[in-house]
């Protein structure tokens, strides 16, 4: 028989409104759950079970007494481990922050606090994010929920691995080169990479950079809506944010509840690389048997790309100047206390001149203007989620893909940077399994702007493609999870390479 925590998130909401499910059962239901099996996956990193179970008292109250509840009263929420929680051990991922306890939250976190999420604790990650292989020299690594000798991808690792497990019903994330959409993609769970300024984020040190972004994961489309509505905000402490002086741009109704989408009247177009991306030829293959199951189902559905000359060196000067702007100190006074993938990035940066950064904004610039056309003819463009399927977490990154080296450690997630530099929205839908058993990601992008309208769309695809086994939600094996051994006692466990 199912838990309370394998629930959906909206499921699980409703029956506390009705009062047919305390708070207090779901999160003692995924309290059990992390306790049997986080052993082996190493998700959650540091919890916070006493102020859990005070909040879920206080909704279980509020509920006795017909008080009007937030969107996501009662419901457990993993926050990554980048994302500031008052009085809750926060590292990001790095020895210099490894004993850090926040004296306060940070905006997104005080919006789930504010809509009646329980904080029951922080997912992994890697050090500082970077890299999609979420593995540090504080916590160690995280395993892949359908086998725990392989990567749960990152940097967002921690917050899927979570989901797919049953450990939370929500979690959040953050993206500069897919690190919400890449975890989806290898745990079978959904992410999602909102618009730039959707979801506000004070603590970006370049607050114009539209590269990076914080955003909703969970393990449905309509979850992850309800998330979403909590977080998106108007706010001036973000240059991004959409603002109307005096006026509400968004409001939570915008993005939930989802309204059905009619998927025959949507233009579509697909690609298996966007033109560059070096995409494993098993990931090609299984994205074309995957469509080819439901593109009837589009008005129309064509092999097309847009034009994403420029994108692999745009994105490699643009992220170095980001990780300049945050970590060059870091590198100067603890090098020794600083992981290779930053160390890397930093020198990269540093190797770059004025000249470089206005050629990759002009570059970027380009690319968004030709993908602005391209969506006069399509409402989506649906690519693989990620380039290849997991391999073991102790490769730092891919060094090859079908036997061709990669550029750098971050070439392998082409297509999701690509979607970065244009600034569009992109989720991460879970597709069956690739044939080496394990999660199939597709990403699905919508036009500058068209959060709800790809929520809608995914919606509607989701629910078409939950009846066929070749196209649900993947579910691990909970019970050979809960039988394996732990992952600290892996080789090569903690550190960084």
């Amino acid at each position: 028989m199912s838990e309370p925590c394998d629930l959906t998130a909206c499921a699980a909401r409703m029956l506390i409104g009705q009062k047919k499910l305390s708070a207090t059962e779901l999160l003692e239901s995924c309290i059990r759950r992390i306790e049997r099996l986080n052993g082996a996956v190493n998700a959650i990193v540091a919890t916070d079970y006493p102020q859990a179970r005070r909040a879920a008292a206080a909704v279980d109250g509020a509920v006795a007494r017909g008080e009007a509840l937030g969107p996501i009263a009662g419901l457990p929420v993993g926050i990554k481990d980048l994302e500031d929680t008052e009085g809750l051990r926060t590292t990001y991922g790095s020895p210099i922050f490894a004993n850090h306890v926040p004296a306060a939250d940070e905006r997104v976190v005080r919006a789930i606090r504010a809509g009646g999420g329980l904080i029951i604790g922080k997912t992994n990650t890697p050090e500082f994010g970077a890299g999609a292989n979420t593995r540090n020299a504080v916590y160690g690594a995280t395993g892949n929920p359908f086998d725990p000798r392989k990567s749960a991808a990152g940097s967002s690792g921690g917050s899927a691995v979570a989901l797919a497990t049953g450990m939370v019903p929500l979690a959040s994330g953050s993206d500069t080169g897919g690190s919400l959409r890449n975890p989806a993609a290898f745990c079978g769970i959904v992410g999602f990479r909102p618009t730039p300024g959707l979801v506000a984020n004070e603590k970006r040190l370049l607050g114009w950079s539209s590269l990076p972004v914080t955003g909703p994961m969970a393990r449905t489309v309509p979850d992850l809506a309800l998330l979403l509505s909590v977080m998106a905000s108007d706010d001036k402490s973000d240059p991004l944010a959409t603002t109307i002086h005096g006026r509400a741009v968004r409001t939570a109704s915008d993005f939930f509840p989802v309204p059905p989408a009619d998927l025959s009247r949507l233009r579509v177009a697909l690609t298996p690389d966007f033109g560059f991306a070096p995409t494993e030829r098993h990931i090609a293959e299984v994205f074309a048997e995957k469509t080819a199951l439901f593109r009837p189902v589009f008005a129309r559905a064509d092999d097309a790309t847009p034009d994403c000359t420029g994108a692999d060196a745009a994105f490699a000067v643009l992220r170095a100047v980001g990780f300049l702007a945050a970590h060059l100190e870091k590198t100067q006074k603890r090098r020794a206390e600083v992981g290779p993938n930053v160390i890397t990035n930093v020198e990269e940066g540093l190797g770059y001149s004025a000249a470089d950064v206005a050629r990759a904004d002009a570059l970027a610039t380009a690319l968004y203007r030709r993908w602005q056309r391209f969506f006069d003819d399509y409402d989506l463009i649906l690519t693989p989620a990620i380039t290849i399927s997991p391999r073991p977490w102790n490769e730092l990154y891919p060094a090859e893909i079908d036997g061709k080296k990669t550029r750098s450690y971050f070439h392998w997630l082409a297509l999701a940077y690509a979607v970065t530099l244009a600034g569009h929205p992109a989720l991460s839908l879970p597709v069956g399994r690739d044939r080496a058993g394990m999660p199939f990601g597709l990403q699905i992008v919508g036009p500058r702007g068209g959060d709800a309208a790809v929520l809608a769309a995914t919606a509607s695809l989701e629910a078409m493609l939950a009846g066929d086994a070749r196209t649900a939600r993947p579910v691990p094996d909970l019970e050979r999870l809960a039988v394996a051994p732990p992952i600290a006692e892996s080789p090569g466990f903690i550190g960084f390479d």
